[in-house]
Parts: structure tokens; sequence; C-alpha cells
């Protein structure tokens, strides 16, 4: 699914336009990636979370000529699964959204 696939899901389930689809969709990705450049955690619960990761500064080689390369410190965006979205993807249960949806303990007498 691409960005475009997704903006156009999310403007039939809304009933909304494609362009007001797109700029909740961008704005989304955008919060998310202030955060991230913030140093800050997200968690989606039922989704999963966005972190980053510290990289340290290593040798590598140049994959044409075989020199050696300085690779320098950085940080890298890293996404870990819930344990939700583990189970739905490998046993397709039924989606995160509906799964919380409980029946009632007792019938209703009238």
């Amino acid at each position: 699914m691409t960005k475009a696939d997704l903006i156009e899901e999310v403007s039939r389930v809304v009933e909304m336009t494609r362009k007001e689809s797109e700029v909740i969709v961008e704005s989304i990705f955008d919060s998310i990636v202030r955060s991230l450049r913030g140093g800050d955690k997200i968690e989606i619960r039922g989704f999963g979370s966005f972190r980053t990761r510290q990289r340290q500064p290593r040798v590598g080689r140049n994959p044409k000529t075989g020199t050696r390369v300085e690779v320098p410190a950085k940080k890298i965006p890293y996404f870990k699964p819930s344990k939700e979205l583990k189970d739905v993807v490998n046993n397709s249960v039924t989606p995160v959204a509906a799964s919380h949806e409980h029946p009632p303990t007792e019938p209703f007498l009238g």
C-alpha cells in the first residue's frame, strides 16, 4: 500500500474529499516525524510504537572500490509492532478495532 492508496482508503471510509483525506494523512505523518526528531517515542495502542535508535560511528567499505569509508553516528527511526498487530497479521483474526468490542455479559431480558 502506498501513501496515495492510504489517502484513497481514508477518503472512502470517512467519506471526505481526497484533498481533506490527504491533509489528515500528511498531518499524522508530520506529527510522527516531528516527535521522532525531538527524541520522543510515539505509542499507538494496538498498533505499535515508533522511536529512534542511535547507531555508533563505524568503518564501512565502498562496494565499488573496496576503500574504507568512515560512517558517522546517526539516529535511525525504528518501529516495533504491538502484540495485537502481530497476532492479527499472523492469525488472520478480526481487525484490532473490532477485537476490543466485548459482548454483553448477561442477556438483556427486556
